[in-house]
């Protein structure tokens, strides 16, 4: 028997607080030696895409593969969660909420351990979309945060976007007229767009800022500019070999010379102490997001263990006449 868990069941048993601190022990298990990871791959059709990613976490005895489509208007996840001690189906997961939240998780955890807190964190976010909610929600539970402030393109998104937050978190969230002015007044940056060309100048960083980079996961797309990554002092990703696939961000300062990949770091090794991360408070320190199927894992068996203790959910029969 697997269960069934709806957008909406799972809505109601995540919160970011707890996705904060499974996501932080997977990066330890990770960081151990025990995360088996395959990188997202892509089928690309005429009208539309096919994602795949997988992974296993050796310390919860749990794995799974994360399934979405991307066909306009819409992109829709599903994600299957598996036990490695006999190869059950444990879970049938509806994981837009899901997603949405472990992406959010692991820019907090960047955050707290990158950012430079000697001073009142002042959050810039590009960006107004349903990413964005959760990128706030995360920072702003795992640190103590002084103000936000929210630029995207259309004047109207970004108050309304910034009330709704409000609403929800009840922050010192208010909109920017610019990206420079997003920039110059925040030393914690988060760009959360779908642009393919740079929103983020590396000129107007201020030394001390923090940048989550989140919306470029494919190489076609590109949030920050070749200045931005040449002055990062310290990069750090959530998977090097996910990161070479696509960060659109990384590529071009590659190219040029201004980046290689021996200087990356995995974010399991600053939450495992095996780097020291942020050394000075003068560094910009980049914690470039592509999201991998590890956090997904995460996410999915605490939901599971918390559904089984809630009685939540829709036990669905598989493969009954091949059970011995």
């Amino acid at each position: 028997m697997a269960l069934f868990l709806s957008e909406k069941q799972v809505s109601e048993l995540l919160t970011m607080s707890d996705a904060l601190q499974v996501l932080e022990e997977a990066f330890r298990h990770a960081a151990d030696g025990e995360v088996l990871q395959h990188p997202r791959r892509r089928l690309i059709m005429p009208r539309g895409i096919y994602h795949v990613m997988s992974a296993a976490d050796l310390r919860t005895e749990t794995f799974g593969i994360k399934l979405y489509t991307s066909f306009p208007p819409r992109t829709r996840f599903l994600f299957l969660l598996y036990s490695s001690q006999n190869g059950d189906l444990l879970a049938i997961i509806e994981a837009d909420k899901l997603g949405q939240v472990r992406t959010g998780a692991a820019s907090g955890i960047a955050t707290k351990l990158l950012a430079n807190h000697s001073e009142p964190l002042r959050v810039g976010v590009f960006g107004a979309g349903w990413q964005a909610e959760t990128q706030i929600e995360a920072v702003c539970t795992a640190c103590t945060t002084q103000q936000v402030r929210v630029y995207s393109r259309s004047p109207e998104r970004r108050e309304t976007f910034c009330k709704k937050i409000n609403a929800l978190l009840s922050l010192d969230i208010s909109p920017a007229e610019s990206p420079e002015e997003v920039v110059r007044n925040s030393n914690v940056i988060i760009t959360a767009t779908n642009s393919i060309s740079p929103v983020l100048q590396g000129e107007w960083l201020s030394p001390g800022t923090h940048i989550n980079a989140i919306g470029s996961n494919m190489l076609i797309r590109q949030e920050l500019d070749v200045e931005a990554i040449r002055r990062a002092d310290l990069i750090v990703v959530d998977s090097i070999e996910q990161a070479r696939l696509e960060a659109g961000d990384l590529l071009p300062a590659f190219e040029r010379g201004y980046f290689r990949w021996e200087q990356a770091v995995e974010l399991a090794q600053i939450v495992s102490g095996q780097h020291p991360g942020r050394t000075h408070p003068d560094q910009i320190t980049l914690f470039k997001s592509l999201g991998i199927a590890l956090e997904d894992v995460a996410v999915a068996t605490h939901i599971y263990k918390k559904a089984l203790h809630q009685g939540i959910g829709e036990e669905r029969s598989f493969w009954a006449a091949l059970s011995p």
